[in-house]
């Protein structure tokens, strides 16, 4: 139930997120947006990539932490059948589901160069195209928007005209396509963009190299395999946060993309009042996740428990909070 409450609140937060990205389904009367298609607004152009992209994403995060867990218990000499389910379930979830976020984000791609060519071409780092040639791509390199260049730039000839135009010959906007305004910071969704894409490529690695060791039945054995999963175990939440800093950077300088700029968008409220609102914000999240950490990592140092039947003696009133990641003490007096 939680997990159906969490994509339903997934539903109708990218819903509104993706309107922001790409708006449709309104009309424009005295300088104030009136909906008009209410459903047109919900299913905007990016709305069905992002939300599958981000429901896949919440998946794989949930998969890297479980198979980390797993490793963990594996790697201290836990080797129960439960613990080898918990890493082989979350092993089959990298090899077959990171490569479907692939194809999803490559789609995503696609319809962002149609909706938001400048993001792309913040992204890519690309200032300007050669007459004639098709668009490289940049692997690495250091953007820079004063002197209008990508610094140190490794680039591949034609890849970015063959990756994001399934061509050899098309090319694709660049930054000075654009008016300085208009442009997003590249320096800063140049790079969290490879952060996301690079954990993306550590998972389905991680699951064809699980692949590989089932078929040699040594899933459950094999000590650098496990380390490895183990250090992936916050690469789901990595490319998450990654991925929502490339898409919310990207979409500046707008608030509303191509209508309402950031600036104009700015709250009238006092510094005062914005700093103790900001500060409320990070007591409470730090309180919230800091209690949520603790309570997580306790709990996978306890590792899975095998199922009992209710007794007379856990059938009464609800144990306090936190008491199930307490450690197990066994209860040898019975004699």
């Amino acid at each position: 139930m939680v997990a159906l409450g969490t994509l339903v609140s997934t539903f109708w937060i990218l819903a509104s997120n993706s309107w922001m990205q790409t708006p449709q389904g309104f009309i424009i009367e005295n300088g104030h947006l009136i909906p008009q298609d209410w459903l047109a607004i919900i299913f905007n152009p990016s709305f069905p990539y992002r939300l599958f992209h981000m429901a896949i994403a919440a998946f794989l995060s949930s998969a890297m932490f479980v198979g980390a867990s797993a490793a963990w218990h594996l790697l201290r000499g836990n080797d129960s059948p439960a613990i080898r389910k918990m890493l082989s379930m979350a092993m089959w979830m990298a090899l077959l589901v990171a490569p479907i976020q692939a194809v999803v984000g490559d789609m995503h791609g696609l319809n962002t160069l149609e909706h938001q060519p400048a993001k792309i071409a913040a992204i890519e780092g690309h200032w300007e195209n050669r007459p004639g040639e098709a668009t490289l791509l940049l692997l690495f390199g250091l953007p820079d928007m004063e002197q209008e260049r990508t610094r140190y730039g490794l680039e591949i000839p034609a890849l970015g005209s063959l990756i994001l135009t399934h061509s050899l010959h098309k090319q694709v906007p660049a930054l000075k396509d654009f008016p300085k305004e208009d442009r997003p910071y590249s320096p800063a969704v140049f790079w969290s963009f490879r952060i996301m894409v690079g954990m993306g490529v550590l998972m389905i690695a991680l699951g064809i190299c699980s692949a590989w060791l089932r078929y040699r039945r040594r899933l459950y054995h094999s000590r650098p395999f496990q380390w490895f999963a183990l250090c992936m175990g916050p690469a789901g939440l990595i490319a998450l946060v990654a991925g929502w800093v490339t898409t919310e950077m990207g979409r500046q300088p707008w608030v509303i993309y191509g209508l309402l700029r950031t600036r104009d968008a700015v709250s009238l409220h006092s510094t005062l009042q914005m700093a103790i609102s900001l500060l409320v914000f990070i007591v409470v999240y730090c309180a919230v996740f800091g209690v949520g950490y603790y309570y997580i990592f306790r709990l996978i140092k306890k590792g899975p428990q095998p199922v009992t039947e209710l007794t007379s003696q856990t059938a009464g009133t609800p144990a306090r909070p936190l008491s199930a990641a307490e450690p197990v003490r066994d209860e040898e007096n019975a004699s």
